[in-house]
């Protein structure tokens, strides 16, 4: 069976091991393993900072060790994706794995920053006066390619289709 990387901010849910347990069990339903970052033990002696630089190791490794990523690039703390999923997305993408990703809201950029952000239907910057990015594209164009779905299982759905040795 092949495995995936479920990479994602749900590993900052309040009950992130359920949450956890949730996506691998839709995983097995689809025929597929499933590796949660939090599946991890990591050593929590130390300093803050060999604690974070253990658990980052760990999520490489088990990125490593998948066949597949598949990330929940919904926002996170604001507009954006959780900046250590993005990360995630590029090392798989640079190991050369296969990446895929769900949003619930597949609207441009633009549409989305606009009605977010209350700003004029013809607005194309945002609060912070920065150009809004506008390819038609619901997240930023280095992601163009890897988004296939609205939400985890119609992404399973989606890769059981494609991979269907499984």
């Amino acid at each position: 069976m092949l495995k995936i990387y479920l990479a994602g901010p749900d590993v900052f849910e309040q009950d992130a091991i359920e949450q956890g347990k949730r996506l691998k069990a839709y995983c097995a339903q689809y025929g597929f393993i499933g590796l949660f970052p939090l599946d991890n033990e990591i050593d929590q002696s130390g300093t803050p900072y060999e604690v974070a630089k253990r658990i980052r190791d760990a999520n490489i490794g088990l990125i490593a060790e998948c066949d597949i990523v598949l990330a929940n690039l919904n926002p996170f703390r604001g507009l954006e994706p959780d900046s250590g999923t993005v990360y995630e997305v590029g090392y798989a993408t640079a190991l050369g794995k296969k990446v895929y990703a769900y949003a619930n809201d597949h609207r441009s950029m633009l549409e989305r920053i606009r009605e977010q952000q209350s700003l004029t239907p013809s607005a194309t910057l945002c609060q912070d006066d920065k150009v809004i990015e506008d390819f038609g594209l619901p997240l930023n164009l280095m992601m163009l390619d890897i988004l296939i779905a609205t939400d985890v299982e119609e992404a399973l759905q989606k890769l059981q289709n494609e991979f269907n040795d499984v």
